[in-house]
């Protein structure tokens, strides 16, 4: 399986680029050295057809004008951006310097509806569907968040849909199978390879190839063959602009650092999407590092892989010596992908993100603190990256803000988790008042000036349309 002569790159490998990162991929679906169609013959005619669709639909304005009203009305968007106060803590608390820890903030993508940001994705190719006269759609789940955003999407735009799913991951996410079968989707599993993402991904392939007539491809991931990439990040870059937005607007300026978990990588591309260009900005995206770092027993290829070429484009990929995908594990059902998505791989090689791995271990440890720290039960992918944030956080002067992308709720997770580690789970005490503020009433009965908007002290309140932040502070 080769790549056709009109995609293939005339870049040389390494070669820095001449355009800002983002203004890729060019026109042959390159980031660099990385992305492009490797697909059979049988495909090329389908992906032209989309890419045509596509930069077409770029320019129109009612297309979008569709797709942000059911974003706001339907999705819930905005999301808001929470300022995590019980993580801040947690943070600083790890400094040992009063000077350090930075304030961490959350962009809560659980609050959109299905539970996930993969929604956003799924509503704007279920209109590409419909623009282009299909009546079905496909797609391929892990966790099972896109297989549900994908038959949510169907089941508002009246659109068929199957949704392929490895057979491990569909007894790991229970549930979201029941959801997907109530919104109306069928749900095939994959006793293939591994029984995970990758085979449910391959399965989802062999069909398209079958019914590219009347079926679209949703791909969950801003992986595969160009113009898939380009397409998912564009629809979940929603993310980024919000979250710009709502720091320029609450804080008076841009964060300090934005951290996101990375599996195929499309929520970390969603937010990263904005910032990319703000060298002030630091971006870390966060791998599944599983058990350890021994073959098989992790999930990140950006770390610990090299490039090659799975599902129709190259990027960096977990190979062995032959060049055959090395299998994965990850305790998140979501983040157990051998490959990455090619931008991903461009802004590792570019410098411009900072990516690392977190172990199964730490991410159980994050998914626990943080519903106990901030009464927010996150997926078990979040939880990756919210045990990378908080080691950041801690690193970062106190001043400093840190946004999280809080890609999901972890209802799908909690029995897997509890599996795991229920029976370490005891309840939780109160925490003592602070013995500070104790001190500061005794010397003043005058009453205490209203806080102003964004502060610690202020009021819990419930985000409103236009993003302004919910607070969690403390009396």
């Amino acid at each position: 399986m080769s790549e056709t002569p009109d995609n293939a790159s005339t870049e040389a490998p390494g070669r820095t680029p001449t355009r800002p990162l983002s203004a890729l991929p060019d026109e042959r679906g390159r980031f660099g050295e990385y992305g492009g169609v490797f697909v059979p013959e049988t495909l090329i005619s389908a992906l032209r057809e989309l890419n045509e669709v596509y930069l077409k639909v770029r320019e129109d304005r009612q297309f979008w004008d569709r797709l942000s009203g059911l974003l706001r009305s339907y999705v819930g968007r905005p999301t808001s951006l929470f300022k995590a106060e019980g993580l801040t803590r947690q943070a600083r608390e790890r400094t040992g310097s009063r000077d350090r820890g930075a304030t961490i903030w959350l962009k809560r993508e659980d609050l959109a509806h299905t539970g996930a940001h993969k929604i956003n994705n799924t509503m704007g190719q279920g209109l590409l569907t419909r623009k282009m006269g299909k009546r079905r759609i496909i797609a391929e789940t892990g966790a099972g968040q896109h297989g549900v955003a994908s038959a949510t999407a169907a089941a508002a735009l009246g659109l068929e849909c199957d949704v392929y799913m490895g057979s491990e991951d569909v007894r790991r996410q229970r549930l979201n199978v029941v959801r997907m079968k109530m919104l109306g989707a069928r749900v095939i599993p994959v006793d293939s390879g591994s029984r995970t993402l990758k085979d449910a991904t391959n399965e989802a392939m062999r069909d398209w190839m079958g019914s590219v007539e009347h079926t679209h491809y949703i791909l969950g991931s801003v992986v595969g063959p160009h113009p898939f990439p380009m397409i998912v990040r564009d629809f979940q870059s929603i993310i980024g602009r919000e979250a710009k937005a709502q720091c320029l607007r609450h804080l008076g300026a841009l964060p300090n650092a934005v951290v996101a978990c990375v599996g195929g990588g499309s929520n970390a591309a969603g937010i990263f999407s904005a910032f990319i260009d703000d060298e002030e900005v630091k971006l870390f995206g966060v791998e599944a590092g599983g058990r350890s770092s021994e073959a098989g027993e992790h999930a990140a290829p950006l770390t610990l892989g090299a490039p090659g070429v799975l599902h129709g484009s190259r990027s960096y990929v977990l190979q062995d010596e032959a060049g055959q995908t090395s299998p994965v594990h990850s305790v998140s059902a979501g983040l157990d992908y051998p490959g990455v998505g090619p931008e991903h791989a461009h802004w590792k090689d570019a410098g411009r993100v900072t990516y690392s791995s977190v172990t199964d271990r730490q991410a159980l440890d994050a998914f626990l603190l943080c519903a106990r720290s901030e009464g927010i039960i996150p997926a078990l992918e979040t939880a990756h990256a919210l045990a990378d944030a908080l080691r950041i956080a801690s690193e970062m002067d106190r001043e400093e803000h840190l946004v999280v992308c809080l890609s999901g709720r972890g209802d799908k997770d909690v029995e897997e988790v509890d599996r795991l580690v229920g029976d370490q789970i005891e309840p939780l005490k109160a925490r003592r008042p602070r013995v500070r503020d104790k001190k500061r009433k005794k010397k003043s009965s005058a009453p205490e000036p209203s806080a102003p908007e964004g502060s610690a002290s202020e009021t819990p309140a419930t985000g409103d349309q236009t993003g302004t932040p919910t607070e969690s502070g403390e009396a």
